[in-house]
């Protein structure tokens, strides 16, 4: 069966400054995300996770390529009507829950900001309603929502966030590392809560994270991201545990192992750019094995495909 595509990214630039002082973070990104799935984007910090998803959210400019949200583009100039579709089915969880809520704000007035600026004539009782509902589904108690942001801790804080974006029904959100600034015991909290948030609403998510070993719990495909450029997306156990491109072997490696023993004895590897000598061969997206692709030139193609044989 056809699955649905909710967002299509094709040949995405993303390019800070400019001139000489010109920085490319994004190049020629492509990647699809279905319908109800949760796709992951994993990387290093500085690989251009988080600019991605800020260009799909509209808060940072691409200077080349498409965003197609439901087939129809949505970034550089678009009409009112669909901007105002994008940002009511559109949302995006911040990486630091202290930062991304405004502490002079009580905590009524952040989450129902948006509803306020989309609903027009909205009933201060249908409001209050929502804004309570919102705390409950997020596993706070009405009453929190007359209180400033500092008064809770970063789990409290990072669901008050998940609640500002749940609270305008979204389609599509765009999670950015919602975990890293949490504590251990709290992120399966969040995890748990963004899962069943899911399966309730039929939401699509794009998880944006450094941490390969979370993304193999929540998402059903992963792609790997380095300097600017996706090297590597498969789906997620399928790139676990066949890893091909050097780079995605070095992140897995870099995981922590629980188990002492192992950890003592296992590899670290460490990703040398220089081992690709892409000057007479180029390298090009290439599908090894079904929906397993991977950046490289044809010869190294040929050794990945014989990987399988």
């Amino acid at each position: 069966m056809e699955r649905e595509v909710l967002l299509d990214v094709k040949d995405l630039d993303v390019t800070f400054g400019e001139r000489r002082k010109k920085y490319e973070a994004v190049k020629k990104v492509n990647f699809k995300v279905y319908k109800g799935e949760t796709f992951g984007l994993v990387g290093e910090s500085g690989s251009g996770k988080t600019t991605i998803g800020r260009a799909i959210m509209r808060i940072v400019p691409s200077s080349g390529g498409e965003i197609l949200y439901k087939g129809h583009r949505i970034n550089g100039k678009i009409p009112a009507e669909l901007d105002r579709q994008v940002i009511r089915e559109i949302q995006m969880i911040f990486q630091d829950p202290q930062a991304s809520l405004n502490e002079r704000a009580k905590v009524d007035y952040i989450i129902s900001e948006g509803l306020m600026n989309l609903e027009k004539g909205l009933d201060e009782r249908e409001r209050k309603k929502r804004v309570d509902q919102a705390l409950l589904d997020v596993g706070l108690l009405p009453e929190f929502s007359s209180r400033f942001p500092h008064e809770f801790s970063g789990g409290q804080r990072q669901r008050i966030g998940i609640a500002r974006s749940l609270i305008m029904n979204p389609e599509f959100v765009i999670a950015d590392e919602p975990i890293s600034a949490l504590d251990v015991s709290v992120r399966a909290q969040v995890l748990n809560l963004l899962a069943d948030m899911q399966k309730k609403r039929q939401i699509t998510y794009l998880f944006i994270a450094h941490d390969l070993s979370v993304m193999r719990f929540i998402t059903d495909r992963i792609a790997v991201i380095r300097k600017g450029e996706i090297v590597e997306m498969a789906e997620t156990e399928e790139l676990i545990t066949h890893p091909l491109h050097p780079y995605t072997r070095a992140l897995l490696s870099a995981i922590p192992m629980p188990d002492p023993k192992h950890e003592k004895e296992k590899k670290l590897l460490v990703y040398e750019p220089s081992i690709h000598d892409y000057s007479k061969d180029e390298a090009s997206w290439q599908e090894i094995k079904k929906e397993h692709f991977v950046l490289a030139n044809q010869k190294e193609a040929e050794a990945y495909k014989r990987l399988y044989e």
